[in-house]
């Protein structure tokens, strides 16, 4: 079994809001996660829009502070790193590709400049072997030579997500967090990315954490899977599992997969009502406000991932 590269304990992330008339509100957005990426793979994270998937992404390479909790990589807790010099280590390590490949590039900026300057602030590399190591980013991510002098709007969307790949490949990375890097391309661009993605992480010995709503594209490149609603992660599991849940709320969310099959009749689960406020979550477990089997001890015990059987954890009074 591969090392664990990263590792989150706990984690929490809450933003303290104030109305006009001084009233304050705490928004849960991350409300007590454990998750482990172990080296080499790929981990997915799915749920839905707004459940906090991109938030838990952005902590755990602390783009963003976590409000409590621990952020393991390589085995150090990076919220407790000291000096400068750590922290710019750590940050050179974990990288981030993010969902809209437009507004993530700097329009005023050439492709050689967005390409290289990771790598000039890094210092790996000065002149003429940065050049070079652009150049060679480049054909690493199937773009030509040639495009190094232009800028991201002559680019199409496909493309340009190939180029914030080559962004974050540029600092030799070992950890990169993938923020939904498919969903606003088409389908068939949507393929070859994931494609080059598998094929980079074989070649460059990568591991992922590859965030979507999308479970088509979940089971597609990861190794394992995990499952979050409302601030929690209710499953995880590995990918030979994924037609095996036993959450109600993953089962809901397979059944919105369009089958390949136009003649299948697969029965389509509709779950009531919306999803609660992160500002006033639900006592028990989350999910039971939606939940077709819930029962009392749902609305007043919290549940916790509890083992099920070969790597599959699920949260749930009822499955358990």
């Amino acid at each position: 079994m591969q090392e664990v590269v990263v590792e989150a304990k706990d984690v929490k992330k809450y933003y303290y809001l104030r109305s006009l008339f001084g009233r304050k509100r705490t928004v849960y957005a991350v409300n007590g996660v454990n998750l482990q990426v172990r080296r080499g793979t790929t981990l997915g994270l799915v749920g839905e829009s707004g459940c906090g998937k991109t938030t838990l992404g952005k902590v755990i390479i602390n783009l963003i502070d976590a409000t409590e909790g621990k952020i393991y990589f390589d085995g150090k807790n990076i919220l407790k790193l000291g000096s400068r010099r750590e922290k710019l280590e750590v940050r050179r390590k974990m990288q981030i590709v993010f969902q809209d490949p437009f507004g993530s590039l700097n329009p005023w900026m050439t492709i050689k400049d967005i390409i290289g300057r990771p790598i000039e602030i890094h210092g790996l590399r000065e002149g003429r072997e940065k050049l070079d190591r652009v150049l060679e980013l480049l054909e690493l991510v199937g773009l030509e030579k040639s495009h190094i002098s232009k800028y991201p709007h002559e680019f199409s969307g496909g493309q340009r997500q190939r180029i914030a790949i080559a962004r974050a490949l540029a600092c030799e990375p070992e950890f990169i967090v993938l923020d939904e890097p498919t969903s606003a391309l088409d389908v068939s661009v949507q393929g070859k990315i994931l494609n080059m993605l598998t094929d980079l992480q074989k070649r460059l010995n990568l591991t992922y954490l590859f965030i979507s709503h999308n479970l088509a594209v979940i089971n597609n490149i990861s190794d394992s899977i995990a499952v979050m609603y409302l601030g929690k992660i209710v499953e995880i599991m590995p990918q030979k599992s994924l037609y095996n849940v036993q959450h109600p709320y993953t089962k809901a969310l397979l059944s919105a997969v369009p089958s390949p099959n136009p003649k299948a009749k697969e029965k389509r689960i509709l779950l009531k009502g919306s999803v609660p406020s992160p500002t006033n979550p639900p006592s028990g477990c989350k999910f039971h406000t939606r939940c077709p089997y819930r029962v009392e001890k749902c609305e007043e015990e919290e549940p916790k991932l509890a083992y099920v059987n070969d790597g599959h954890y699920v949260a749930c009074h009822i499955s358990t």
